[in-house]
């Protein structure tokens, strides 16, 4: 084997290694994205639970029902009815959220008694 051919060989074989390296690497660092947004979700779901017992919270709590989703929640009051959504920061609305909250803009809101016999 001449010189050259091993110089090849060596080379082949530390790209390799460094594409298994590489590649280790990428799977490492999407669990750690996975992880992170999982945790930031699950502390979001955690915190919306307490969103009404804040003293910025403009109704009374004891009024408040939690769904979770497609929205938070529902404020009971004696005069209206108010679908309720937290946000934090630079959070927006899900496509979701938005056409419920049309819907309610256009009075397209409904009461319905369901009797199981």
């Amino acid at each position: 084997m001449s010189i050259s051919t091993e110089i090849i060989l060596v080379l082949c074989l530390i790209i390799i290694v460094l594409f298994i390296l590489w590649r280790r690497a990428a799977i490492k660092h999407a669990d750690v994205l996975f992880s992170k947004n999982s945790l930031s979700s699950k502390y979001g779901k955690m915190t919306e639970q307490f969103m009404p017992f804040l003293k910025d919270y403009p109704y009374e709590p004891e009024n408040f029902r939690f769904i979770g989703t497609p929205v938070d929640g529902i404020q009971f009051e004696d005069n209206k009815i108010i679908f309720i959504e937290f946000k934090s920061s630079n959070s927006q609305l899900t496509a979701r959220q938005k056409q419920i909250a049309e819907l309610v803009w256009q009075k397209r809101v409904e009461f319905e008694e369901h009797r199981i016999e």
